[in-house]
């Protein structure tokens, strides 16, 4: 797996970002929201249960992110057209405000070194990635254990100040100085 001061992989996947057929579907590449923080989530699969309180937690964060300078991005290796389905058909994600994105030849899921080999799919892995394209923060839950995305905000506001973080810092406390 990759982790903290690796280079996160290059990538170019389709991805859902709407409800609409028409206008659902766009590319996200690794160069896409260029100069941002990123936060990259991989997901098992659509259509199943811890999955999408996840994703909807995610969502409700977004402005959060946002405010911050990051950009959020969910992944699984399920295709575009099923992302969609699920968002069709489940009211916790038709407003989710960032993009699913589709990872079906598992090209950045094997990259990143979370493809749980038994069953073929992602890990419950997540990523928060500097604008220079570096891994700050790895992290990886069994499948059966859903993150805590406020766990992930609060990480990269410690990030971005630069600074030594205490455990439990929050935005706004004190940080360490050294001696």
């Amino acid at each position: 797996m990759l982790t903290v001061g690796d280079k996160f992989p290059s990538f170019d996947l389709k991805a859902v970002i709407g409800l609409d057929p028409k206008t659902a579907f766009t590319r996200v590449t690794e160069g896409s929201d260029e100069g941002k923080w990123k936060i990259v989530f991989f997901w098992p699969m659509d259509f199943t249960f811890v999955c999408p309180t996840e994703i909807a937690a995610f969502g409700k964060l977004n402005g959060e992110f946002n405010d911050r300078d990051a950009v959020v991005y969910g992944v699984s290796t399920d295709s575009e057209f099923v992302h969609l389905a699920w968002r069709q058909n489940h009211d916790d994600l038709k407003s989710i405000p960032f993009p699913m994105l589709a990872d079906i030849k598992k090209d950045l899921t094997v990259a990143c070194g979370v493809l749980q080999k038994e069953a073929g799919v992602a890990l419950r892995a997540t990523f928060i990635v500097d604008p220079q394209g570096i891994i700050r923060f790895a992290s990886v839950n069994d499948l059966d254990v859903g993150r805590n995305p406020q766990e992930v905000l609060r990480v990269l506001d410690a990030l971005q100040t630069d600074e030594l973080c205490p455990c439990n810092w929050q935005k706004g406390d004190d940080v360490l100085k050294a001696a």
